[in-house]
């Protein structure tokens, strides 16, 4: 060489601001960097990269004029006196004179095979072509369009899944800035060749930043509207023009297409696109266009305006009123979060770019939300982030929540109900179906009669699922699970929780009343137990969200290879869960908040006579910011909507709780359907055995509890007392009095201590116990029939004594405030054993006594799933719930709770 390298770099863009750093990292002299103007305030990265490094910087808004070079643009390029000029990414024509000033030449960076795809939107045309291989070119400028002299090429193999996008960032990005270094080397050593291009197979494309050339042609095989669809992914689409039934045109368009063979599809529904002979339609995975082949290819995202939405969403997203109209002050406003994007991202910031897409990171995330907060003085969270990541997304969705604000209805969710007047508060509370965000009217707007036990009057009507109603509500969490609620990272699913139960929280006396109202729970449980354990469970399980993993296993491997095989821990899908009346919001959060931290989406079919706090909850759900179809409650008859569950093919999970009868045909459901996993809760007569070496007073006070609590209702209650003989007369006389002395009545009434039962059929279910327990001889020593001159489902706490095995009361479960008490002798401890084991049921049992060994040996043969040791109904969302035998199988709560709502996948690889 004559001299030493002295280079401009003439160009933009961060490809270009790439190139640069590594030259200098080679110790290259760049002596001057030539770029476009700023765009407003915003410098293009080039020219910001190249004055960290203190090197001269020209921005030049044209190069030349009327076809001539402009003289004070030729002298301010001459002043660096370069002699190679180094054109990784230029978008403006560059005259001639200043190509042959650089005496060692002027080399250039194209993103396809040459002479293949000349002109400026190469790497489009190679997927719109349906090229096999892909690849660059490095030559050296001449006064033709991209025809100079080669000095090297390098190509990739063209896959299946590239796009634009995935096919620059995979190889023509990094392989590119790499090569131009190495160009630049082989121009240093004087080894650069430059070997002409050949005219045969030289083609001209279309520049594609005409929007004319952006419409897809429906006329062309599935094959061709894939490749053109992927061609212009993600910048700056296919466009399409969808038409609407009252004969406007919207402009809309397509990204993430894929040949699609997968038949039948769910739920299609028609959509006219112009140009297309045949409907296109959307389905539960996208929209589907049919090519002249009669092949399809399917769109898996749409965009609206400047809302990308998944294609399956449409009839969904396309309800919700677009934001287009913007005051000068919104407008300053974007123009401040273009500032905050671009001093985090470092890259020109356009209505499309993705942050994430534009390498921001979770520290990145942090930052804008906190710059957001700062400068516009508004709640914020990085989950809007996530959701809507796109910058004209981002920017409506904080226009969106600012309007929000300011006008006082944010997360305000509209629906038909009524307001409950109770306990000095007015409670809004929904009476609909709550399906994929949203709440509506049953089919044909059947409805339930809901009724207030503590006055048997009507209390309002709640809409009745259908069938078809069902379908809805699992298609949401269908589509949920396969599109938004599978982009929440699972600490943003912990995030949400933990909203969520601090919601509840700040709800919880409203809750607790309608808890109260509507199941007849006493509202000091309600506050505490009812509401309260579930506030907890919400929390305990959202710490789980992020700690749900796999593990690795040593295998034998083939021998010379080595084998790595680990496990992971995937969400099942859709999960259906039916609950009873005894805990409504309890029994929903310790099954519900499982299944979400697992990662699933859900419906749930709350008892049909109790199902308010569920629809209050579910209000709840939507102000904690859950994506639409995650959580989806339909209230409904056990034999039409609990049935559509079980029956469903696309609910992969059943958690059910309620009585055996009930649990067996469940079960049979799911194995006939689709073989669907289970877990059932189911009766209990959970034996609770006293001996007289225990603490007394401790053992009156919590075997009344165990029997009592919540009036009975209550599936760990003990069914069956078994009492030393030493202490059964004292146990008896004692407990009577603790009994007499219960305040029955209004369960707002703070001081009650026993409300009425949930509803009517119960209530005379358990007269009729009664009375079959007074008839086979059984000694009733208190109550036994409703509380007299009072209205309501009142039942007095009732206590038989003498109870003997062969009884009915003794082997059946009242589910009830009805005490059962047997006499022991102690003298047989194994007897005694064997007679609390002599059930059908295993859900819970417990034992009092001093004797360690006695209750260790207690613990060891009791067939239950849960054994208290002088203590009842301890029960905590850390520890796992679930019982044996006909009390079902599974666990409710605690980390085993997690498993009931995973699947573990094993994956094995040779290396």
């Amino acid at each position: 060489m004559e001299s030493p390298l002295r280079i401009a770099i003439i160009g933009q863009s961060n490809f270009a601001a790439e190139v640069l750093e590594l030259l200098l990292e080679k110790n290259y002299n760049i002596v001057g960097v030539f770029t476009i103007p700023n765009k407003g305030t915003r410098e293009d990265i080039l020219a910001a990269t190249a004055k960290q490094h203190s090197i001269p910087v020209f921005k030049f808004a044209s190069w030349r004029r009327k076809g001539e070079v402009l003289p004070e643009v030729l002298k301010q390029y001459k002043s660096v006196h370069a002699n190679l000029n180094v054109l990784p990414y230029c978008s403006q024509f560059i005259p001639m004179e200043v190509i042959d000033a650089a005496n060692l030449g002027s080399i250039c960076y194209h993103p396809s095979i040459l002479p293949r795809h000349r002109g400026a939107s190469a790497i489009s045309w190679t997927l719109i072509e349906g090229d096999e291989v892909a690849g660059f070119s490095i030559f050296w400028a001449d006064d033709g369009l991209d025809t100079g002299p080669l000095l090297l090429q390098k190509q990739c193999i063209v896959e299946p899944t590239d796009t634009l996008d995935i096919l620059y960032k995979r190889f023509l990005y990094p392989e590119g800035i790499k090569s131009m270094a190495q160009a630049v080397n082989m121009v240093a050593e004087g080894k650069a060749p430059k070997i002409s291009q050949a005219e045969v197979g030289a083609s001209y494309d279309a520049a594609m930043f005409k929007e004319q050339n952006h419409y897809i042609d429906f006329k062309k095989t599935a094959e061709d509207i894939w490749n053109f669809v992927r061609g212009l992914d993600s910048v700056p689409g296919a466009l399409a023009l969808v038409l609407h039934e009252d004969g406007s045109e919207e402009k809309v368009r397509f990204f993430g297409a894929h040949l699609y063979a997968d038949f039948p599809v769910v739920g299609p529904k028609s959509l006219t696109l112009k140009g297309l002979k045949s409907p296109a339609y959307i389905h539960d995975r996208g929209l589907l266009l049919e090519g002249t082949d009669g092949k399809f290819v399917n769109i898996r995202r749409i965009k609206r305006g400047s809302k990308m939405i998944n294609a399956c969403d449409w009839f969904t997203k396309c309800k919700q009123n677009q934001i287009s109209n913007f005051s000068k002050d919104e407008l300053d406003k974007r123009d401040l979060l273009i500032n905050i994007w671009h001093s985090i991202l470092k890259c020109p910031i356009e209505a499309e770019t993705d942050f994430f897409a534009a390498g921001a990171g979770s520290m990145d995330v942090v930052r804008l939300v906190e710059e957001c907060k700062d400068a516009l003085d508004m709640s914020l969270d990085s989950g809007q982030v996530f959701m809507a990541p796109v910058f004209e997304e981002f920017f409506c969705e904080i226009i969106r929540s600012l309007r929000q604000e300011s006008s006082g209805v944010q997360g305000r969710i509209h629906y038909d109900g009524f307001v409950l007047q109770a306990n000095k508060r007015e409670i809004s509370v929904p009476t609909q179906l709550f399906i994929n965000g949203e709440f509506m009217d049953a089919e044909q707007r059947k409805t339930l009669d809901i009724i207030n036990p503590s006055n048997e009057e009507l209390l309002c009507k709640v809409a009745c699922a259908s069938r078809s109603d069902v379908d809805k509500a699992v298609q949401a969490a269908h589509q949920s699970f396969n599109g938004a609620w599978r982009q929440v990272s699972a600490r943003q699913r912990g995030h949400l929780m933990l909203k969520l139960a601090d919601l509840m929280e700040e709800y919880k006396e409203e809750l607790a009343t309608i808890e109260s109202i509507d199941s007849g729970a006493i509202y000091t449980l309600a506050l505490k137990t009812h509401v309260g354990m579930s506030i907890d469970a919400w929390r305990y399980f959202a710490g789980w969200c992020d700690k749900i993993q796999g593990n690795t296993i040593p295998v034998s491997p083939g021998r010379p290879n080595n084998v790595l095989t680990f496990t992971k821990k995937e969400p099942i899908g859709v999960v259906g869960l039916v609950t009873p009346w005894n805990y409504p919001l309890m029994m929903l959060s310790w099954k519900m908040a499982a299944c979400v931290a697992a990662g699933n989406t859900c419906l749930i079919k709350p008892a049909q006579t109790c199902p308010l706090t569920a629809l209050k909850f579910a209000e709840l759900t939507v102000k904690a910011g859950f994506p639409p179809g995650v959580i989806n409650v339909v209230p409904g008859t056990g034999t039409e909507a609990g049935q559509a569950i079980s029956d469903h093919k696309l609910v992969r999970k059943l958690g059910f709780t309620g009585s055996t009868p009930i649990g067996k045909i469940v079960m049979r459901s799911c194995a006939d359907s689709n073989l669907k996993k289970c877990s059932l809760e189911l009766g209990g007569k959970s034996p609770l055995v006293i001996f007289a070496d225990c603490d007394f007073e401790k053992a009156v006070k919590y075997g009344v509890c165990s029997v009592f609590f919540n009036k009975g209702e209550n599936c760990i209650a003990a069914g069956r007392l078994f009492v030393e003989d030493r202490i059964y007369d004292e146990f008896v006389r004692r407990v009577l009095r603790d009994v007499r002395s219960m305040t029955i009545g209004d369960p707002l009434n703070r001081s009650t201590a026993h409300g009425p039962q949930n509803h009517r059929a119960h209530f005379e279910k358990l007269i009729e116990f009664c009375r079959r327990g007074i008839k086979e001889g059984a000694k009733l020593v208190y109550g036994g029939r409703p509380v007299p001159n009072t209205k309501g489902y009142f039942f007095q706490p009732t206590i038989f004594a003498d109870v003997e095995d062969h009884m009915f009361i003794a082997r059946e479960e009242s589910f009830g405030p009805i005490m059962i008490i047997s006499k022991f002798h102690g003298s047989d401890v194994e007897s005694v054993m064997r007679r609390a084991n002599c059930t059908e049921y295993g859900l819970a049992s417990g034992v009092f006594t001093r004797d360690i060994s006695k209750a260790l040996m207690f613990a060891d043969n009791i067939e239950a799933g849960t054994v208290f040791v002088n203590v009842y109904n301890k029960t905590d969302v850390a520890a796992p719930f679930g019982g044996f035998k006909q009390s079902g199988f599974g666990k409710d709560l605690g980390q085993e709770a997690l498993n009931e709502y995973l699947k573990t996948k094993c994956v094995t690889i040779e290396y």
